[in-house]
Formats: C-alpha cells, sequence, structure tokens
C-alpha cells in the first residue's frame, strides 16, 4: 500500500530533509509552505522518486489551512503520516523588552498553527483507524532560558499537546511522536535575528551542530517503528550539547 505523508514547513531545514527521507520510502508526499518556488523547486526535485502534491499556504492562518487540505483529490485525503514541523523563533531578549508581534508569531505558528493542520487532518486518520503524528517541539520545550520565555512557552505547549493527542487518539490506532531538537543549524537562527547572518552564525562557533538529516532520521526511525511500537519522545542533542543553553565550545 502506498503510504501518504503531509509534511509542513517543508522548504527549508528540517522539513526539507524529513522530505528527502521519505522519499527515498517512496511516501507519497504533499509538502507544505509559504515559498511557493522553494515547493516548486521540491516537487521538480523529488518528483523524479515519488509522487508530489504541494500545497501553499500560512499555517497561522485557519481558513488557509482548511481551504488547502480540503482542496486535496479524494485520494490523497488519507493521510498516513503528518509532520508537524513548520515553526519559527523571534528575536531573543529579557521579556520586558519583548516584542509583542514577535509573541504573535511564535504563538500562533508553534501553536495555533499546530492545532489548525493537526484538526484538518486528525479526522480521516480516526476514520481510518490508523495514522501517525510527529510533532517537532526542541528542547527548548523542556528547559526554560532567559530571554526565551515566550519561544520556550510555546514549544512547551507543543510538548503538551503531543501527550494530550496520544492520550485521545492512541485508542483510535494513531501513534503520536513528539521530537526535540537541540541545536540545529538550520535557518532557525536567522529568523531568530531577523536576517543577522553574523549573529546567526555565531550561534553555531566552536562546536559541531547537529544537521537537519539527523533530526530527519530520527522521525523515519520513529515512523518506522514495528505497529507494537510507540517511539513517544525523543530529544536529540549535539554532541557538544548538554542541556539547552549548556555547549562546550573549542
Amino acid at each position: 500500500m502506498l503510504m501518504i505523508a503531509l509534511i509542513t514547513g517543508a522548504t527549508s531545514g528540517i522539513g526539507h530533509a524529513t522530505a528527502e527521507a521519505f522519499a527515498d520510502l517512496e511516501y507519497r508526499l504533499i509538502l507544505c509552505g509559504r515559498r511557493q518556488e522553494r515547493l516548486d523547486e521540491l516537487q521538480e526535485e523529488l518528483g523524479a522518486r515519488t509522487t508530489v502534491i504541494t500545497l501553499n499556504f500560512d499555517i497561522r492562518s485557519r481558513d488557509e489551512v482548511e481551504e488547502a487540505i480540503s482542496s486535496l483529490p479524494d485520494e490523497w485525503k488519507a493521510i498516513d503520516v503528518l509532520i508537524n514541523n513548520a515553526g519559527n523563533a523571534h528575536g531573543l531578549g529579557p521579556i520586558q523588552d519583548g516584542n509583542i508581534d514577535d509573541w504573535d508569531q511564535m504563538i500562533d505558528g508553534n501553536v495555533q498553527g499546530l492545532l489548525y493542520v493537526s484538526k484538518a487532518v486528525i479526522p480521516q486518520m480516526v476514520e481510518q483507524k490508523r495514522g501517525h503524528i510527529v510533532n517537532i517541539s526542541s528542547i527548548a520545550g523542556k528547559e526554560i532560558y532567559a530571554n526565551g520565555a515566550v519561544y520556550c512557552a510555546s514549544k512547551a505547549a507543543v510538548e503538551a499537546i503531543s501527550t494530550g493527542m496520544r492520550l485521545d487518539l492512541t485508542q483510535h490506532g494513531i501513534k503520536v511522536t513528539n521530537i526535540a531538537p537541540g541545536a540545529v543549524e538550520t535557518e532557525f537562527s536567522v529568523v531568530r535575528f531577523k536576517g543577522d547572518t553574523d549573529r546567526a552564525a555565531k550561534v553555531y562557533e566552536g562546536f559541531t551542530p547537529l544537521k537537519a538529516e539527523d533530526i530527519a532520521d530520527a522521525i523515519i526511525y520513529a515512523v518506522t517503528a514495528p505497529t507494537r511500537v510507540t517511539i513517544a519522545d525523543i530529544t536529540i542533542l549535539a554532541g557538544a550539547q548538554a542541556a539547552a543553553t549548556t555547549i562546550f565550545r573549542k
């Protein structure tokens, strides 16, 4: 049986690496993102290996999410795997200096967006009595650090949602996996520092960070585990990283 995976935030970083990994397994792919030109490139790149549909929408918009998912052809609506990867970090500073627009973007993307996409997909999984949801959280959802209160809160919410989903959905044959990466070198820091590439590069100086492919490997491990196995939670740190903000740099 051909399997279908829907991946949000597929145009870069962990999402892109995960799309590559699922293409290697010959999953049919529904790749979602906001940058149409990158979606087009992905469709051309991966379309030679598997069947690909792209959806251009912003997960922060409930209307866009509902419209995009409902637009899928009937044969594509029986989604087997949902990867809730899309999210963001904006700004790094004490809460008293926080930018409320940044807070809104993090809460809307990391929490509400994940819920909007999940709500659009889960009913079909319940009906078919099978499925697997993978939520990409963060070490920041497990360890709160100074100057990151709202981002950490948004990822702590993902941790709670993952647990709540598992409690509600296991009885319907749906697995839920929460994956919490540590320091991964992607666009994450560039976005957090609003395009300041020099400042972003300093985040990864003096040690070897994780790669997006490392997280994709963990996702594949969880999704391809035997039916009798649920990988509930994985925390992945870089080799030089002992905790969220404890990194041993050379």
